[in-house]
């Protein structure tokens, strides 16, 4: 249950965590498997490979499948905008732009998430949120060392990654309207297996992906990742926050994707981390502070003490 003030609760915050770090990878396996792979081709074997781990999942939960033309219908408007067209969007932008710029026009997508409920009357647009939104982007912004625009080029990338937070933004309405009582198993196979068609439609009629080469080793290894841990794995923690915390709340998870990137980094790969990097972590933490609001309670509630 979300409260009343857009608060979420410390289980909420793990998830977060832990979809930041499934969605984070994202950006990486896409990079990786760019190199040999058309972006709607990726995109297809992305969403097919996930709604495929997930099938055997809801056999053995014994989850029915919708009915007719009315029971597909939600999750065919929510895979277009939250599969279909915001994953052809990021990987075509990062044609075009690096991997980290992409992961910071990502980051708008609390922004837009925000503006799409509070004009459809779904959420209240406290200004709380919204001031913690901006300087969690502010945030981000810091720790990748700004924008990095080089080329007039990459003006289409970044076009691009801000349509698909915008359609992120959509796409969170759809899930609150006509998702938010599914099971988080049966909204993220169903989204994917309607995404799987209609990209077989897109991919094959744009791009021939029958008429390829066989990528390498290394490109099925990014696909499996993208497919496995960025998609079916993270979208049944998505819908899982979504369910308890709320559409905003769960897209908050954008803010923290190139935290935890540096983090990986840092711990796995032995990268060093600078003081621009830690500066721009400790404003997103304040921001999701300011976002969570209990501290503030906290501070309004302190009692005053009059001077004698």
């Amino acid at each position: 249950m979300v409260a009343k003030d857009g608060r979420i609760d410390a289980r909420d915050w793990s998830l977060l965590g832990v979809l930041s770090v499934l969605w984070g990878g994202s950006f990486f396996f896409n990079g990786l498997a760019l190199k040999q792979l058309p972006p709607l081709t990726l995109v297809l074997l992305r969403v097919a490979l996930a709604a495929l781990i997930l099938l055997p999942l809801v056999r053995a939960y014994r989850i029915s499948f919708p009915k007719g033309f009315a029971g597909w219908k939600p999750f065919v408007a929510v895979a277009f905008f939250n599969n279909v067209l915001p994953f052809s969007l990021i990987v075509m932008g990062q044609t075009f732009i690096a991997s980290g710029l992409a992961s910071i026009l990502n980051a708008t997508t609390p922004l837009f998430t925000v503006a799409v409920l509070a004009v459809a009357g779904e959420e209240k647009l406290f200004a709380r949120r919204v001031g913690g939104v901006i300087v969690g982007l502010i945030g981000v912004i810091i720790l990748r060392g700004g924008f990095g625009l080089a080329a007039a080029g990459q003006g289409i990338g970044v076009l691009l990654c801000l349509a698909a937070a915008a359609s992120y933004g959509v796409a969170a309405l759809l899930a609150r309207r006509h998702l938010a009582n599914s099971p988080p198993l049966a909204s993220a196979t169903f989204q994917l297996l309607a995404s799987s068609a209609m990209m077989s439609v897109v991919a094959g009629i744009v791009e021939r992906p029958w008429t390829l080469p066989m990528p390498g080793a290394s490109t099925w290894f990014a696909v499996i990742g993208l497919a496995a841990l960025s998609t079916a794995l993270a979208y049944i923690v998505f819908f899982q926050i979504l369910r308890r915390s709320g559409a905003t709340n769960v897209m908050l998870v954008t803010l923290l994707i190139p935290v935890t990137a540096i983090l990986l980094g840092y711990l796995v790969l032995g990268e060093s981390i600078s003081l621009r990097e830690i500066a721009g972590a400790l404003v997103i933490g304040s921001a999701l502070l300011l976002i969570d609001g209990r501290v503030l309670k906290m501070f309004r509630a302190r009692p005053s003490h009059a001077t004698p």
